[in-house]
C-alpha cells in the first residue's frame, strides 16, 4: 500500500496569550498543498519495522509515524508483536518548516494502518488517537480546508479556497516550534486575544471567495514576530521577496516556510522563478487543496 501525505500551510494564524494549562488558544485556517511525503506499508509477520530515506529524520520513537503505530496498536489492543507491518517513509516535505510534514505522516499512517488491519475505525476515532500524537494531526482527517480552534484540537471543515495556487519558499533554516512559542511569550504577545481562552473566527466562508490579492491582504500570522526575532535572516528574506515580487508574503505555522498566493499557475511559476533567481532559495509552485486522487494516480505511475 502506498499513501500520499500532503503538506499544509496556515493561511491565517492568530495566537492568544498562554492559558493556565500551558497551551495557547489558536484560530487558524489550514489548507493542504501539493507537496507530499509518501508512505509504503506492507504486512510483515515478523513484526513492526520503520525506515526513512532521510537520514536526518529519527527512526525511533521520536518519529511521529512510529508514535502513530504505537498509539494505533495500544488503542486497537494489539500486542507489540501483533503489529506486523513494515513502514517506509519517503520524505519530500522539509523537516521543521511549518508545513506539518510529521503530523501529516502520522495521520496518514493511522489511516493506512486502519485499512491494513481492517480495524474499521471511524474518522472520529482516528482523530482522537491522532490528537494524542500532535496538535496538527487531527486537521489531516478533516482537510483539505478547515478552521482550527482551541489548542488545535477543534477542527471544522471549510469550503475550498477560491485561490488555487501558492508559491512555497523553503529556506535552508529551521525554527523550533517550542522556541517560537517561548519567544512569543517572552515578547508578551497575544494580549487581548483569547483572554477567555477562546479566539473568535473571522468570516472564513466569505474569505473563500476572494482572489489572491484580496485574501492576502487579510491574512495574519501572529508567530511571525517571534520567528523573525529568532531568525532575522528569515525576516530579511520575507522583505526581499515582497520587494521583488510586489506580493504579500506570509509565513506558515512557526516557520520557516514562507508563501505567496497566486490566482494562476503561470503567475505562481513566475513568482517561484523570481525568488530562485534573485534569492538563491528553493521556491516551488503548488496547488492549494489538491485532489489527492489525481496525485495518487500520478505517483502510482512513476
Amino acid at each position: 500500500m502506498r499513501w500520499l501525505a500532503p503538506a499544509k500551510i496556515n493561511l491565517h494564524l492568530r495566537v492568544g496569550k498562554r492559558r493556565n494549562d500551558g497551551f495557547h488558544p489558536l484560530c487558524s485556517w489550514m489548507v493542504t498543498v501539493g507537496l507530499f511525503d509518501r508512505l509504503i506499508l506492507k504486512r510483515d509477520p515478523s513484526g513492526f519495522s520503520f525506515r526513512c530515506d532521510d537520514a536526518t529524520i529519527p527512526a525511533d520513537d521520536r518519529n511521529l509515524v512510529v508514535k502513530a503505530a504505537r498509539s494505533f496498536a495500544k488503542a486497537a489492543a494489539l500486542k507489540p508483536e501483533q503489529l506486523g507491518c513494515s513502514v517506509t517513509l519517503l520524505k519530500s516535505i522539509p523537516h521543521g518548516s511549518g508545513l506539518g510534514g510529521g503530523s501529516s505522516d502520522a495521520a496518514t499512517a493511522l489511516v493506512a494502518l486502519n485499512q491494513l488491519f481492517g480495524s474499521g475505525w471511524t474518522e472520529g476515532q482516528l482523530m482522537d488517537v491522532g490528537a494524542t500524537i500532535g496538535s496538527d494531526v487531527p486537521f489531516f482527517f478533516r482537510g483539505p480546508s478547515a478552521s482550527i480552534t482551541g489548542r488545535g484540537e477543534v477542527v471544522k471543515p471549510l469550503a475550498l479556497p477560491g485561490v488555487k495556487w501558492a508559491v512555497l519558499v523553503l529556506p535552508p533554516m529551521q525554527v523550533s516550534t517550542a522556541d517560537c512559542y517561548g519567544q512569543f511569550d517572552a515578547m508578551e504577545l497575544g494580549k487581548g486575544l483569547g483572554d477567555d481562552g477562546v479566539l473568535a473566527e473571522p468570516d472564513f466562508a466569505q474569505w473563500t471567495g476572494l482572489n489572491a490579492a484580496d485574501l492576502s491582504a487579510r491574512l495574519v500570522n501572529d508567530l511571525e514576530p517571534p520567528a523573525f526575532a529568532l531568525q532575522p535572516n528569515l525576516a530579511a528574506l520575507r522583505d526581499r521577496i515582497e520587494a521583488d515580487t510586489k506580493h504579500v508574503v506570509r509565513m506558515s505555522g512557526s516557520g520557516s516556510t514562507l508563501f505567496v498566493l497566486a490566482d494562476e499557475s503561470t503567475e505562481a511559476g513566475d513568482i517561484a522563478a523570481t525568488v530562485q533567481r534573485n534569492c538563491g532559495i528553493r521556491a516551488t509552485a503548488v496547488q492549494l487543496a489538491p485532489d489527492l486522487r489525481v496525485h495518487d494516480a500520478d505517483s502510482a505511475s512513476e
